[in-house]
């Protein structure tokens, strides 16, 4: 019974261990504002730019962005780089055979992502931002670069010429008796074309905008679902003193 309790405290070390060693971080919280029209259409023109050359949104289509405030002429003239129609889904530009040659699969569809990545470490937009920003330089890897919250992740980053190149700072503490490596912090290695600041608030719209195209009509839903309950609630009343009013003089 010693030896299995000591070979479980052990294993419990290492699995610990190898869990910091391999990066594992906390996930940070997105600036989700579905309501903010600036930062949605500064999103879809990042996701245009830089996601649709390889990921589809393919239940997406150009038209729904006028439920940010863009025009019909303001998508053709800015964002419709795959296709010349406004009533088209947005679709990848990347051929997918060539895709799964360049990255070993297809990029999936981004329609989605920020609902289907949630979890019980947060919401699927927290995954979304803490992964776009904590991409790092690795050599071992075929594109070069490697991922915090996605090791070993298939995707370059696309981003990197707006965020620079810079490296994960790790602390050496003990824990169950092993020297662990515990995340600290960045060090930038080469300056971006934005500082950390614009690059934040850059992927805080993006996933904003991600967030948003998962379900557009979201907004919609809880406006008409507050003025559901609203009505609910004077009905209630209604109700209650018309129930009154009928039973008074029943003893």
């Amino acid at each position: 019974m010693k030896k299995l309790l000591i070979t479980l405290v052990a294993a419990l070390g290492f699995v610990a261990g190898a869990h910091a060693a391999g990066g594992g971080i906390a996930l940070d919280k997105a600036p989700i504002k579905t309501n903010d029209l600036v930062s949605l259409q500064n999103g879809a023109k990042l996701f245009v730019n830089y996601c649709l050359n390889c990921h589809s949104a393919a239940f997406m289509r150009f038209n729904r962005l006028k439920d940010i405030g863009l025009t019909d002429q303001q998508i053709k003239d800015n964002l419709l780089f795959t296709t010349e129609k406004v009533g088209e889904t947005m679709k990848a530009a990347i051929d997918p055979k060539q895709a799964k040659d360049w990255f070993g699969a297809n990029p999936p569809d981004l329609t989605v992502i920020a609902r289907s990545r949630a979890g019980s470490g947060g919401s699927g937009a927290d995954y979304l931002y803490t992964y776009l920003r904590t991409y790092y330089p690795d050599e071992t890897k075929a594109t070069g670069w490697n991922n915090l919250v996605f090791p070993s992740v298939g995707m370059p980053h696309v981003l990197w010429e707006l965020q620079g190149k810079r490296v994960p700072v790790y602390d050496t503490v003990t824990e169950h008796g092993h020297d662990v490596q515990v995340f600290k912090g960045w060090k930038q290695i080469t300056p971006g074309t934005m500082t950390p600041a614009q690059y934040d608030q850059a992927i805080g719209d993006l996933v904003n905008y991600m967030q948003w195209m998962g379900e557009p009509a979201q907004n919609t839903r809880v406006r008409v679902g507050v003025w559901v309950l609203l009505f609910l609630s004077v009905l209630t009343l209604f109700a209650w003193r018309l129930n009154a009013a009928f039973w008074k003089d029943v003893k």
